[in-house]
């Protein structure tokens, strides 16, 4: 499988390391009334999709960031690679 990183072009999977589900980056507010709540559902509770999955990707033998890939689950083509911070900061949870 072939990553096409947005800064480095295409690189194996290999290089990679897979971490789950890019809701990830939806890190729930500590402060909230329901935190406890919250957290249990980001930690422990996970949908396994068929089909168009969005995931967070490490690039540890690379330059050291984290993608955020859309993939086939299926059939494992690659749709689309964006930099994670880049996927943060347009849901305004970065700088």
């Amino acid at each position: 499988m072939i990553i096409n990183h947005p800064l480095l072009g295409p690189r194996d999977r290999q290089e990679f390391t897979y971490l789950g589900d890019a809701c990830l980056i939806d890190r729930p507010d500590w402060q909230a009334g329901n935190a406890m709540d919250q957290f249990y559902e980001y930690v422990y509770l996970r949908d396994d999709p068929a089909g168009e999955h969005r995931e967070l990707w490490y690039h540890e033998h690379g330059d050291r960031s984290w993608l955020v890939v859309t993939r086939n689950t299926v059939t494992h083509e690659i749709t689309n690679v964006e930099l994670a911070s880049d996927v943060a900061r347009k849901q305004g949870r970065s700088k």
